[in-house]
């Protein structure tokens, strides 16, 4: 029922005990995976497991393999009482939040990785976050066993590796990918938004405005990504000094650049003003 306080797991072995009577029983187990600070775009995956599955689990940890050594792992924000509070208005079933210890005791001498997929976009800029993030979400399918698993659309390469992996490894689950969550100014919902100042807010809605601008002149009937590409940069380069990793349109199946575009293009950019990375994207139906 919403409103009530999920069951709060620490531990492997409690978890998969927990889901043993659901498998048994031919329940739909959904799984949201999360690390934590939950937001409007969270409550959006939570609210759809909710419909559509008869037991739900939401993972809150902040996972270490998918961090750089100088990116914000121990600034990430953690905030654990407040998830279960949000987790428990959405009907979540049960939050399962691990200690490192518990999830990487013995070492990680084993770490998954997908390949092509993860060279480009962000891949170039986190050497190795990939690897972290199918590593841990395939340990915890593994431990929660879920028949229907919850991400957004604003990770669309995080979402298009996971699908690869799902695929190449067997993996008998299906991945729902839900839409983009955006404030009214239309910001994308992230959990890295809190560390932004009043300015730097105001600034950082040029990611989205620059993937407006590319889908506006694909719309008029220019198909060439180079220019695209430049116009998106311009709109953030006029915004204020700060850092753009990329901002490309890209194949959004393979990922791979096109000059001149067709079928399903993936608009997509990353930027760091100050000490915070946001990401955001757009798909475009080219005709």
């Amino acid at each position: 029922m919403p409103g009530k306080q999920p069951v709060l797991i620490r531990t492997i072995a409690e978890m998969r005990q927990a889901m043993k009577p659901y498998k048994a029983n031919g329940s739909r187990v959904g799984l949201v995976p999360t690390m934590g600070a939950l937001h409007a775009g969270h409550a959006s995956l939570l609210k759809r497991a909710r419909s559509e599955c008869n037991v739900v689990v939401a993972s809150v940890y902040v996972n270490p393999t998918q961090f750089g050594p100088n990116e914000d792992f121990n600034k990430y924000p953690r905030q654990l009482p407040l998830d279960l509070d949000r987790c428990g208005r959405e009907g979540v079933d049960y939050v399962f939040a691990p200690a490192d210890a518990e999830m990487y005791g013995g070492g990680t001498q084993t770490l998954i990785h997908v390949a092509k997929l993860t060279e480009r976009l962000c891949g170039t800029f986190r050497p190795g976050h990939f690897d972290g993030v199918c590593t841990v979400v395939a340990k915890l399918f593994n431990i929660v066993q879920p028949d229907l698993t919850y991400f957004g659309q604003k990770d669309a390469q995080q979402v298009t590796v996971l699908k690869r992996m799902v695929a190449d490894l067997n993996v008998p689950l299906q991945i729902v990918v839900c839409p983009t969550i955006r404030e009214g100014d239309g910001l994308a919902m992230s959990s890295r938004n809190a560390f932004l100042s009043v300015e730097q807010r105001k600034q950082a809605l040029c990611l989205y405005n620059a993937l407006q601008a590319g889908r506006n002149v694909i719309v008029q009937g220019i198909k060439t990504s180079s220019r695209i590409n430049a116009i998106m940069r311009d709109v953030v380069l006029a915004a204020g000094p700060f850092a753009t990793d990329y901002l490309e349109a890209v194949d959004a199946q393979t990922l791979q650049p096109m000059e001149e575009l067709a079928g399903t293009v993936l608009l997509a950019g990353a930027i760091r003003i100050g000490a915070t990375r946001l990401i955001d994207n757009l798909l475009v139906d080219v005709t």
